[in-house]
């Protein structure tokens, strides 16, 4: 929904970003996989104890996150396989951050089985009606808003690290938000596929 809604009021932050990166000539590539890295240290961070290191990693991660799309937009080298890296590294990082908190927090186990189903299933939605679907916007395919996008995520993880003595509470009401979206996701698609075949 912040990513959807808020986005216009943080635009200029990640084009001013985006062009100073460029001078310094590195690639929305580059810059894609740095925010994997940062990712990756964040989700380390937390497991060797470090709460505000890890907290720190996990927004610039997804700060340069959103960066990288900018630069392709700003350099006109927009590509499918950017595309591809940029959300399959996403996948990555929350994947990571939900095995470290199963070894740091063993009695949440099940409850971040259950938030790994309901990432699956919200992003099988997600990318198979941005398949499906003619893409009017300006990223490289159809992007469904819903209740719980990128940056819910990152508030929810920061949550997560910080209240993390209510680990299990916490990550089964981030379920419950993500299988809220999929079915906000799954119903407008089916609404706009319906209203194509009409």
């Amino acid at each position: 929904m912040l990513d959807t809604y808020g986005r216009k009021y943080v635009d200029k932050y990640f084009d001013s970003t985006s062009e100073i990166l460029l001078r310094l000539k590195l690639t929305p590539t580059q810059v894609t996989a740095a925010a994997l890295v940062l990712g990756l240290c964040a989700g380390l961070s937390y497991y060797f104890g470090n709460s505000l290191l890890s907290i720190a990693l996990l927004w610039i991660s997804g700060y340069l996150d959103a960066v990288d799309g900018a630069m392709a937009r700003k350099s006109k080298t927009v590509t499918k396989k950017g595309t591809l890296l940029d959300i399959f590294f996403d996948r990555v990082v929350e994947l990571a951050f939900i095995v470290i908190f199963a070894l740091k927090h063993e009695d949440s186990v099940f409850a971040l089985l259950c938030l790994t189903c309901t990432i699956v299933m919200s992003m099988s939605v997600f990318l198979t009606s941005g398949m499906l679907i003619e893409n009017k916007g300006k990223k490289s395919f159809h992007y469904q808003a819903g209740l719980m996008e990128r940056t819910e995520g990152f508030i929810m993880f920061t949550l997560m690290i910080l209240l993390n003595r209510y680990m299990q509470q916490m990550v089964y009401l981030y379920a419950a938000l993500i299988a809220f979206t999929v079915f906000q996701r799954l119903r407008e698609s089916i609404k706009v596929l319906e209203g194509e075949n009409e």
